[in-house]
C-alpha cells in the first residue's frame, strides 16, 4: 500500500536515464569508462564526478600530447 507503484518506478527510471546518459557521454569522450556516469545516482556522486573530471588529467589529453610530440606525419 505504501510502496512504489508503476508510475513512480517509470518516473524514477526516466530521471535516472536523463542523469546517466549525459554523464556517461562526458566520461567516454574524456577517455574514461562510460560506467562512471552511474556515479550521478549516488548521493554526492555528481559533485565527486565533477571534481574528478575537472582536476584529473584525462587519458585523451595524454594521447594528444603524445601525438604532438611525435610531430607531423
Amino acid at each position: 500500500m505504501f510502496g512504489l507503484g508503476l508510475p513512480e518506478l517509470v518516473l524514477v527510471l526516466m530521471i535516472s536515464i536523463v542523469l546517466i546518459l549525459p554523464a556517461s557521454r562526458v566520461c567516454s569522450k574524456a577517455g574514461y569508462p562510460a560506467w562512471l556516469g552511474v556515479a550521478v545516482l549516488i548521493p554526492g556522486g555528481s559533485v565527486l564526478l565533477l571534481f574528478f573530471m575537472a582536476f584529473v588529467k584525462w587519458p585523451i589529453e595524454t594521447q594528444l600530447e603524445a601525438l604532438r610530440r611525435s610531430g607531423p606525419a
